[in-house]
């Protein structure tokens, strides 16, 4: 009688395989991004903007050249381990500082597109102008709030750029923008994240099904 046992745990070992997250393989550190500050303002390998939006983003970032501020939009699929995305902006600040001397001050918003989180970071010599308590309400709630909302990456990024553009004018801190309240409606229809996490389910139960159910035929037939 050919073993059952060494069957069914290759077939588990074959599923955990097929199963186990890729995403860990793509994580980004600063080595991920360029080594100096690029021509192009917005850094998107996460692609959480259409080309359209894109182009926006492009002219609007080239804005802040008039006020001599590199400015970049910078988008992360996924962090290195152990890697914040405030310290991911700030080591990206210091290579492009350390590259270019005598360019023109850098100012970097950061979006980690896995948890819909943000980060703004500046060159030391812009704190004066924006202090870090800017910097962090603009990150988490002119950029947070939006991305948290329903992942309106747009809105958070043009939001966020207004707000710094207008202190960088002298002007005072307007603060983050009015949100709409939004209300939530009770309804049976499952949403599409529980759709796929339904279907997902539903297909590690059938592939165990049959991970278990196959090698038991096979014995049975072989064994008659």
């Amino acid at each position: 009688m050919p073993p059952l046992l060494p069957r069914l745990l290759a077939a588990l070992a074959v599923l955990v395989f097929l199963f186990l997250p890729l995403q860990p393989l793509l994580a980004a550190g600063v080595d991920d991004y360029p080594a100096e500050a690029p021509q192009q303002r917005l850094i998107d390998p996460a692609s959480l903007f259409s080309r359209s939006t894109a182009k926006e983003l492009e002219h609007r970032l080239e804005d802040f050249e008039a006020g001599h501020v590199q400015a970049h939009l910078i988008t992360v699929d996924r962090l290195d381990y152990g890697l914040e995305l405030e310290s991911l902006g700030a080591q990206m600040e210091e290579r492009w500082s350390q590259a270019n001397p005598g360019r023109d001050s850098n100012l970097l918003l950061l979006i980690d597109a896995q948890t819909n989180t943000a980060s703004v970071v500046a060159s030391p010599d812009l704190l004066m102008q924006l202090p870090q308590d800017l910097l962090i309400s603009t990150a988490d709630t002119t950029m947070g709030i939006p991305m948290r909302m329903g992942s309106r990456y747009r809105q958070a990024s043009l939001d966020a750029l207004n707000r710094l553009e207008v202190v960088l004018n002298g002007a005072d801190d307007p603060g983050p923008p009015e949100q709409q309240v939004q209300v939530e409606i009770v309804t049976n229809i499952p949403t599409q994240a529980e759709t796929a996490a339904g279907s997902g389910f539903t297909w590690v139960v059938v592939l165990l099904v049959v991970g278990t159910i196959v090698p038991m035929l096979t014995w049975w037939v072989f064994s008659r």
